[in-house]
């Protein structure tokens, strides 16, 4: 993981320095495959661990924890048309149209010996503790998976009226777990409650649908904190995806302006500003790392609703 790179994808990330050189023509992204299967990872299911968890993180290293980033990988990169970025707004949504405030939170996570940000949200689910963020965010690819994993609900400036719900359980696709496959790059936690409450009975839920028509509006939320942002408040984009035009991964594009610390923020379809309310088909994982105005998020297709189907029963 490196944590000074913004959002940057695993798929293409050569250099951290300099504009991507184009090494190779690239080959055509595989078609999904049919089979599917799921990684998991025992987080801190005793009470034992979830108060060493809590304990862990302090205001100072809550503070002081970076934004995480995919790891590299040795793909061919490509130079990334520029183009105009949607800057990100602050999200002012008050009462019922807060809903998204409270759905949506921030992660704190150690992995290979640092502390890191995400973004995550809550999702429908038969358990009523499921989040969903980036594969990233819960393992490192092919390496580690994440220690000290704590989900913020309506996380703002610096902390969160909800308290802090730990991981009983972690879930990534295996084309994420066996070859940091950006296509894959979605992760789910299965949360353990919080004083005896489940945490979709403390903020609500969002829905989630999978295998929908590409190209459908979105606002997609997280908590950037690379510069010009700081992790501090919920920030918001919206427009129209379109397919990487690289052909590098079967993700979506949407113009957008925000930095690392927002990887698995949600994509919301048909997103109700009056309620907060809509339906979660992507997460934020990456950005090209010569072109920082398109934000990335994979397409949830069958292996997804696998992990899904898995994730939302444990």
């Amino acid at each position: 993981m490196a944590p000074s790179l913004p959002l940057l994808a695993a798929a293409t990330l050569l250099t951290t320095t300099g504009p991507a050189v184009l090494t190779a023509p690239p080959s055509a992204p595989a078609r999904p495959a049919v089979a599917t299967g799921t990684a998991e990872h025992q987080a801190a299911p005793g009470a034992a661990e979830r108060r060493r968890v809590l304990r862990y993180w302090t205001p100072r290293r809550m503070a002081a924890a970076l934004p995480a980033a995919p790891l590299a990988a040795s793909l061919p990169a490509l130079r990334a048309p520029a183009g105009k970025s949607t800057a990100g707004a602050v999200w002012t949504g008050r009462g019922a149209a807060g809903s998204v405030g409270r759905t949506t939170g921030r992660v704190f996570l150690t992995m290979a010996g640092g502390d890191f940000v995400c973004s995550a949200s809550t999702v429908r689910s038969a358990s009523r503790d499921l989040v969903v963020t980036a594969g990233h965010c819960l393992k490192d690819g092919t390496g580690e998976w994440a220690d000290n994993w704590i989900f913020v609900p309506g996380y703002r400036d610096g902390g969160g009226p909800y308290g802090s719900f730990t991981a009983r359980r972690m879930f990534v696709p295996r084309q994420w777990s066996q070859r940091g496959d950006d296509s894959h790059d979605v992760g789910m936690v299965a949360l353990n409650p919080r004083r005896g409450r489940h945490v979709a009975d403390v903020t609500g839920v969002q829905e989630i649908a999978f295998n929908v028509r590409r190209g459908g509006a979105a606002h997609i939320f997280g908590f950037p904190a690379d510069p010009p942002y700081d992790g501090r408040r919920l920030v918001y984009c919206a427009g129209r995806p379109r397919p990487d035009p690289h052909g590098q991964t079967h993700d979506q594009g949407l113009p957008c302006d925000m930095t690392a610390g927002a990887s698995g923020g949600p994509w919301l379809a048909g997103f109700d500003a009056r309620t907060g309310r809509g339906t979660l088909t992507s997460v934020s994982s990456f950005k090209y790392t010569d072109d920082e105005t398109v934000m990335y998020g994979p397409y949830l297709g069958a292996a997804a609703k696998d992990l899904y189907a898995r994730a939302q029963r444990a």
